[in-house]
């Protein structure tokens, strides 16, 4: 069974740090990409970063770069998102998802967890 756990989530005041885990099983690890996506009340659900599992290659949305890093550690199967200078307005629920492609489309992405909420205050 394919699983991806999101944990890491909570309230941050702004300007804080924030580290999300994902937790991935029942797939070939290496063979996937793994991305972040982020969805806010009455909004689209956008993404936030991506990497490769299989040679590390990194992408980030404008709206992210320079304050969010994204890693893997393969041993482990888990794919970080490291948050820093966090602004209110990077409040949403945060998904990890499984592509065989890479980037952030969405359609591209095969499996999804269930998201954690982030929450920032002013």
């Amino acid at each position: 069974e394919v699983q991806l756990v999101e944990s890491g989530g909570g309230l941050v005041q702004a300007g804080g740090s924030l580290r999300l885990s994902c937790a991935a099983s029942g797939f070939t690890f290496d063979d996937y990409a793994i991305g972040w996506f982020r969805q806010a009340p009455g909004k689209e659900r956008e993404g936030v970063s991506c990497i490769s599992s299989s040679d590390g290659s990194t992408y980030y949305a404008d709206s992210v770069k320079g304050r969010f890093t994204i890693s893997s550690d393969n041993a482990k199967n888990t794919v970080y998102l490291q948050m820093n200078s966090l602004k209110p307005e990077d409040t949403a629920v945060y998904y990890c998802a499984a592509t065989l492609f890479y980037g952030l489309d969405l359609g591209g992405y095969d499996y999804w967890g269930q998201g954690t909420q982030v929450t920032v205050s002013s």
